[in-house]
């Protein structure tokens, strides 16, 4: 890996000592990036242990080449966490997995290479793609979306609420010159934004918006916990790490739903715990960085870890 673009771990040993109950288990580590997540949980595992990843990045998948060669307990999926339950139907192991450890967002090394686009710190293309081999990237999508479509896109990923006048101001600067760089993008939205805040950039929200967009984020995160209910095993263990309120707001919903369990049983009918179907158990409050990985890495503040273990 580029010294150049390291990645420092979130929230290490407090997500991998939640995660790993049983080395002899089977576990997957569904947003690989870098491998600091895996490397503990392989550290963890006795010899019949194994360790499934999941990465949509090439460069992810080249690195996991590289740093787990020698590593028979491990291996690696090209694609999306929301594949999961397809990976895992692939090996025969429906209702078999001990841990399945989400680490959202995009990691340290995609932020900070300006080939890939997810940053307006330096310019680079337009892309924002998790996956560039796949799907279409900001700057094809900004040159044919409608003023409606990325104000809506700003507004409900991005949580900016000027999003309908950087809207319009995209689309009169691409009627000039199409907009296919990071810095372009970032001039046109802070020029549009009437309410800069202290200390962060005015097209913050826009970019994290755009990204949350291109990649399908969110609707892979719902899919993901889904699958993830159905291929653990009872007692087996879930953690995500969000960094994003959105995010994070989908995992406390979903854990809550499947502790609080059946809601609208009939009327008049004593209910007992089984009736209720209760899937899943909290086995720790929003847990975040510390002081002094804070201090360390400032990406780790806005993140929030939860658990929970299957029930049945």
């Amino acid at each position: 890996m580029s010294a150049e673009f390291q990645h420092i771990t979130v929230l290490l040993n407090e997500a991998v000592d939640t995660l790993v109950g049983e080395g002899d288990g089977f576990y997957i580590d569904g947003t690989f990036g870098r491998g600091g997540h895996s490397a503990l949980v392989l550290s963890r595992l006795s010899e019949n242990g194994r360790l499934m990843a999941i990465d949509k990045d090439p460069e992810a998948i080249k690195c996991a080449a590289e740093r787990f060669a020698d590593e028979s307990r491990f291996s690696i999926e090209r694609g999306s966490f929301a594949q999961l339950e397809q990976f895992v139907t692939a090996r025969g192991l429906q209702g078999q997995v001990d841990g399945v450890l989400l680490d959202l967002g995009v990691s340290s090394p995609q932020l900070d290479d300006p080939e890939r686009g997810f940053s307006f710190m330096a310019d680079g293309p337009l892309d924002m793609r998790m996956n560039p081999d796949a799907g279409e990237s900001a700057a094809e999508w900004l040159a044919r979306a409608s003023d409606k479509e990325i104000a809506d896109v700003l507004y409900t990923y991005g949580e900016e609420r000027h999003s309908r006048r950087m809207a319009r101001a995209i689309l009169a600067e691409r009627e000039i010159e199409p907009i296919t760089t990071t810095a372009r993008l970032q001039k046109i939205i802070a020029e549009a934004n009437p309410s800069w805040e202290k200390g962060k950039n005015p097209a913050t929200r826009a970019f994290q918006g755009i990204r949350i967009f291109i990649n399908r984020e969110l609707e892979d995160l719902e899919n993901c916990l889904d699958q993830a209910l159905e291929m653990l095993k009872p007692g087996g263990r879930l953690v995500v790490i969000s960094f994003h309120s959105l995010e994070d707001r989908i995992v406390k919903r979903f854990i809550r739903k499947y502790v609080k369990g059946d809601e609208h049983l009939p009327p008049g009918i004593p209910v007992t715990e089984d009736m209720m179907n209760k899937r899943l158990e909290a086995i720790t409050k929003a847990v975040k960085a510390g002081k002094n990985e804070v201090a360390e890495n400032p990406r780790s503040r806005s993140a929030v870890m939860r658990a929970a273990k299957k029930i049945k």
